[in-house]
């Protein structure tokens, strides 16, 4: 029986910084998902893995990302990354979300660095403001840079249990990563992939027995 649901924050209630990775590789002339492919190396010890457990400052990541994307043939310094992370939020994501708290607990686990605004690295007040009212409807949020232990560590999914009070068997785990998704399932989560909002509510509705349709009507 689910009594709570979790939820990825970045790619999830807000556009994927994957997008604007995309779209900066395009406007540098450097090649598609290069970025990514960049943090997917040595996934546990790069530069970025570093930073978003808060074991390496914002100097630091800047130097060491552009050592790793230099050796990639496109050096790209950490600090022009970082501008790209705060995505814009989805309204219905976070309708859905208020609608699950009516009936369940909820909670935010996410991967975050110490840059920016608030715990969506905004890049405004505007921004920050926004990301912090949607912050605000959670019961319990995680966050990598606070804690200094990331997804895909399983401490950081058996640390939100705790805090809400609740066994993983009892938890439904939404993110858009699969890597991210793996360790929840094999500690009894149920999962859902986001690979858009569509799927992403239709998906919340079947586990959750709610109905979404009206959302954005």
């Amino acid at each position: 029986m689910i009594k709570a649901v979790l939820w990825d924050f970045g790619g999830v209630l807000t556009s994927s910084p994957f997008e604007a990775f995309n779209r900066f590789e395009a406007e540098q002339g450097i090649p598609h998902d290069c970025i990514r492919s960049i943090n997917s190396t040595n996934p546990d010890t790069n530069a970025w893995a570093q930073f978003e457990s808060s074991k390496m400052s914002v100097d630091a990541f800047d130097a060491a990302f552009a050592s790793e994307s230099r050796e990639k043939g496109h050096e790209i310094p950490g600090k022009a990354v970082l501008a790209l992370l705060s995505g814009d939020i989805r309204p219905k994501m976070v309708a859905a979300l208020r609608r699950i708290k009516q009936s369940f607990a909820v909670g935010c686990i996410t991967n975050n660095v110490k840059s920016g605004q608030g715990a969506g690295m905004a890049r405004s007040l505007v921004k920050a403001e926004a990301v912090a009212n949607v912050m605000a409807l959670f019961d319990v949020v995680i966050e990598s840079s606070v804690i200094g232990v990331r997804k895909p560590d399983p401490k950081i999914y058996q640390l939100a249990c705790e805090a809400m009070e609740i066994d993983p068997n009892e938890a439904l785990f939404i993110d858009d990563l699969g890597i991210n998704l793996k360790p929840a399932k094999a500690m009894g989560m149920r999962t859902i992939k986001v690979l858009g909002e569509a799927q992403a509510l239709n998906d919340l509705g079947k586990a959750l027995d709610l109905d979404f349709s009206d959302i954005g009507d």
